[in-house]
């Protein structure tokens, strides 16, 4: 059924923090409204939890390198100043309270209105969902509340760091989203060529389709949910 989903409302966004587990999970719809929002003048932050080491065919130092460059070059395609990388290792994250203490820690930093994160559902509408998608996912709602929380990891208020309460909880990949942003074609142009600055990782995986052949018509689809002709839509919790 199209038109069923809400616009996201705009009114009172100012800054955005994007958390991910990998470089290149922002670009496959989500950073279409990421070039809405900053072209907006939104100000938008990215925070990688890893620097995707084990997702290339070569070493993880030449991979770390490679990988980390190519998201900058994406950061750049959809007008994001700020890009954040933490030190964990690819592909074997836990749910630990130091994760979930670093992600508050860029939270208090950033003071985001909305925290957008990916999908934490062992089964996403692509297909099995990888585990440090799950893990990222999940931990950064737990750092989302525990950000606003004065009596959850102290340090950081000895830090300098008060607590900051995001309004919004933005879920990317969602099987039920609840809410779009509404896009024009330079939105969508902007998510295709962040996605193509992922060029060595993507030339890594030879059956990946083309950026310009499958985020359009994902878009689309999103657009046909809000009676629209382009939208990237998620699942959101107002968290006022």
């Amino acid at each position: 059924m199209s038109g069923h989903l809400e616009r996201f409302p705009d009114d009172g966004i100012s800054r955005v923090l994007c958390v991910v587990a990998h470089p290149d999970d922002m670009e496959y719809g989500a950073s279409a409204a990421v070039a809405h929002w900053t072209r907006a003048g939104v100000e938008v932050s990215y925070l990688l939890i890893t620097h995707g080491e084990a997702g290339m065919q070569r070493t993880p130092d030449e991979a770390r390198a490679v990988r980390s460059e190519e998201q900058r070059r994406a950061c750049e395609a959809v007008g994001v100043g700020s890009l954040t990388m933490l030190d964990y290792p690819d592909g074997v994250l836990q749910p630990t309270l130091e994760l979930r203490r670093d992600i508050a820690r860029v939270i208090r930093q950033r003071r985001p209105d909305a925290v957008l994160v990916t999908t934490w559902s062992e089964e996403a509408p692509w297909g099995l969902n990888q585990a440090d998608h799950r893990v990222a996912g999940l931990t950064c709602v737990d750092a989302v509340a525990a950000a606003g929380n004065r009596w959850i990891f102290p340090k950081l208020v000895e830090d300098g760091l008060e607590p900051w309460q995001a309004r919004w909880l933005l879920i990317s990949g969602s099987g039920e989203p609840t809410h779009g942003v509404v896009l024009e074609e330079a939105d969508v142009a902007a998510a295709v060529a962040s996605l193509e600055c992922h060029r060595a990782y993507l030339a890594d995986l030879p059956d990946h389709p083309k950026p310009a052949d499958f985020i359009p018509p994902m878009l689309t689809g999103g657009g046909e949910a809000m009676g629209v002709k382009h939208a990237a839509v998620f699942r959101a919790h107002s968290l006022s």
